[in-house]
């Protein structure tokens, strides 16, 4: 039996009426109905000063980088992070704390490393791109073949690639809103397919990065299976400059790469899951989440860890706000999304019963804030509660911005069912600086712009739950 969602929800989603809940929670002491719209501003003004007075969210992403650190899906460090997780839930004071089997790649990263052998011999510092395969024993030499992205290689002559290791030059422009990465990571997604289908015998990518550091950045490869698979590494900015230099040189650039990676059978790992109840309508779940997994080469201090920090500490400052949300908060630390989305490919399919109750989600993973833009992708006649979300977030500096947009990877399949999502934008102008790379460390996080998101998060988190 299927019931309608509620007003603010429910013009142009019919897929997402929700069904009658078995039984609804408890409603909490002189919470059991809609407040009205002023006192719930009221209510939200004051739970977004508060949130900006706490630190719960350093406090959270220091014990995950310190207790834990490293968390490639599969590893030792994941499995650690998946027993923290459940543990800080239960600190945190959250309800129905449980994890929700996922199973994921279990790739080893191994060693890595390339030098240009002529015409000036020069050693840099490299990493494998996820899920690279390895090279044999002695490596592989060839001669360098540069092209700014795919469509250029594609534009060569045949043959062009043929025994050559493919260079690919594009740059990552720095953004505000994360859209020069999002221009720039197919290169290291698609390239050494594309590469591959060419004749091509390894792929060095420019890092995907706007960082000025020799430290390379990693992230994942998506191999195509028409193609053979063949060994890929990044190098970072200022030595994929060192090596456009010698190109220029008009000489032959010969380099050696050597890649010790390789794939192991895939492990269990967990969706880590907690609550803070509702009070009349319960049964209804606005969500927010963040990814739990991290690469290794730094602690994933922004990428994730502070989403999870932004996305758990926003939940407990709703457990102590005074109207108490209607609906249930619910928290998901999904797994393994740098390699894959497992987790959220297993939350937003057949592994979670209720998928239809959830009204609203949001996700975190774009560093530590703060936010400066609120999007959205709601029915059009609920973009008003997006605007009264705006309203009370406005002292912070946060503008409104478009519908249609917003969310987050690890969201993606409930925005695909037509969940409603909320986008709160974090500013992503520094992250990709650090970001897949041994500078993720906790050094790179501002407190401030922490506590900014928190508050940002949990506003819209209250709204969305209350209304």
């Amino acid at each position: 039996m299927r019931r309608a969602l509620p007003l603010f929800f429910a013009c142009g989603l019919a897929a997402m009426a929700l069904p009658v809940a078995a039984a609804a929670a408890t409603p909490a002491a002189g919470n059991t109905g809609k407040p009205d719209e002023a006192t719930t501003a009221k209510t939200a003004a004051r739970l977004r000063d508060s949130a900006l007075q706490v630190n719960d969210a350093w406090a959270i992403v220091e014990s995950l980088t310190t207790e834990v650190g490293p968390r490639a899906g599969g590893s030792a460090g994941d499995a650690a992070a998946v027993a923290w997780a459940q543990r800080k839930f239960a600190e945190l004071g959250f309800s129905k704390v449980r994890t929700q089997d996922v199973l994921v790649p279990h790739w080893i990263r191994g060693q890595a490393s390339f030098s240009v052998l002529e015409p000036f011999a020069m050693e840099m510092p490299t990493i494998a791109l996820g899920g690279s395969i390895g090279t044999a024993d002695d490596g592989l030499r060839g001669e360098i073949l540069a092209v700014r992205d795919i469509e250029a290689l594609r534009a060569l002559p045949a043959g062009s690639a043929t025994g050559r290791i493919v260079f690919f030059t594009g740059r990552t422009e720095r953004t505000r809103d994360g859209a020069g990465y999002g221009k720039a990571v197919r290169q290291r997604a698609e390239g050494p397919s594309a590469a591959s289908a060419l004749g091509a015998i390894g792929v060095v990518i420019r890092s995907i990065s706007t960082s000025s550091s020799r430290a390379p950045h990693t992230g994942s490869i998506n191999y195509n299976i028409a193609a053979p698979r063949i060994p890929a590494i990044a190098i970072s900015n200022p030595d994929a400059d060192s090596l456009e230099r010698q190109l220029a040189t008009g000489r032959k650039v010969i380099a050696s790469m050597r890649v010790t990676s390789r794939d192991l059978p895939q492990v269990h790992s967990a969706n880590v899951i907690g609550e803070i109840p509702g009070t009349d309508k319960a049964d209804e779940i606005v969500l927010l989440g963040a990814h739990l997994d991290s690469w290794d080469p730094g602690v994933g201090a922004i990428d994730d860890g502070a989403g999870v920090a932004i996305v758990m500490a926003a939940a407990r400052q709703l457990a102590q706000v005074e109207p108490r949300p209607r609906r249930t908060i619910r928290v998901v630390l999904f797994a393994n999304e740098e390699f894959g989305l497992s987790g959220s490919r297993v939350y937003g399919g057949d592994g979670t019963p209720d998928l239809d109750h959830h009204v609203m989600a949001m996700e975190a993973d774009l560093g530590s804030g703060p936010v400066w833009r609120l999007d959205a992708t709601v029915p059009e006649a609920n973009w008003p509660l997006v605007q009264r979300i705006q309203k009370v977030l406005a002292p912070l500096g946060v503008s409104l911005g478009k519908n249609g947009a917003g969310g987050g990877s690890d969201i993606g399949p409930l925005r695909q069912r037509g969940i409603p999502t909320l986008g709160p934008q974090l500013d992503a102008s520094q992250y990709f600086d650090v970001h897949h790379s041994a500078d993720d460390t906790l050094a790179v996080v501002d407190p401030k712009a922490l506590s900014q998101a928190v508050a940002s998060y949990a506003v819209a988190a209250y709204l969305a739950a209350t209304y």
